[in-house]
């Protein structure tokens, strides 16, 4: 078994699925690694299915890194945002576009951390990769019937309309030079008009900085918050526009 080939094939699949359960690119490529790491003391001869059984052993360990990740979180009061990938550089190689162009948005990211670890595994499992009910009932230790009942919970949870009201395109540029005008002069009114009616603003300070303990809902909320924190300072220094980008999954 070339390892090496192995991982070069899957590398992507793999991190993309970590990515998706754990909300930060970091803890996705620390847990494709460890993955490997213990291939590399398995018997595989035995084994059909190498991807699959790849994805089994990422899936495991992110279900046990959120277990733990949860515990960890307790003693922070405040909600948590997934970890984007910013691209700081501008750069648009034709497969740098080709990876923004591919992208899961971020909006269905966020929507995602707020479903339990095995909503969150199963969903995936079945709406990304495409994987049947007996594949996901091997990978996660249950039952057809129970992944079934998991999946329409998930779903159930799941805000497509806020999915899909997520800047696209050339919007998102106009998108973030509102919120950056905004910034400058204190006048958030053209960036707040541009929010649907049903808008939240989540902040997340990671325990680290102040930040909203709260969701803020609604467009004028919203603005007053963003008008509030000028006043104090809060967006005062350099901020630029960064392209937020996931790792894409090539099944």
């Amino acid at each position: 078994m070339d390892l090496d080939a192995l991982y070069t094939e899957h590398k992507r699949l793999l991190i993309s699925v970590a990515y998706r359960m754990l909300g930060s690119l970091t803890d996705a490529e620390d847990v494709v690694q460890d993955a490997f790491v213990a291939l590399q003391q398995t018997q595989t001869e035995d084994v059909r299915h190498l991807k699959a059984y790849l994805v089994k052993m990422v899936t495991n360990r992110c279900l046990n890194l959120l277990k733990s990740a949860r515990r960890q979180r307790e003693v922070y009061v405040g909600p948590w945002l997934p970890e984007p990938q910013a691209d700081l550089t501008g750069g648009d190689s034709p497969e740098e576009q080709l990876v923004r162009d591919e992208n899961v948005s971020y909006a269905l990211l966020v929507m995602l951390q707020q479903l339990t670890p095995a909503e969150r595994a199963v969903f995936l499992l079945r709406e990304v990769l495409d994987y049947d009910y007996a594949q996901m009932a091997d990978i996660l230790g249950k039952s057809e019937a129970n992944c079934r009942k998991i999946l329409s919970r998930a779903k159930q949870k799941m805000n497509p309309e806020a999915v899909s009201a997520a800047p696209k395109g050339n919007e998102n540029g106009e998108f973030a030079e509102a919120f950056l005008a905004g910034s400058r002069t204190g006048n958030f009114r053209p960036f707040v008009h541009m929010l649907i009616e049903q808008a939240t603003l989540i902040s997340d300070g990671g325990g680290k900085v102040r930040a909203a303990i709260f969701p803020i809902y609604g467009k004028e909320r919203i603005q007053a918050f963003l008008e509030g924190i000028y006043s104090k300072g809060s967006l005062s220094g350099e901020l630029r526009q960064a392209i937020i980008m996931e790792i894409t999954a090539w099944c």
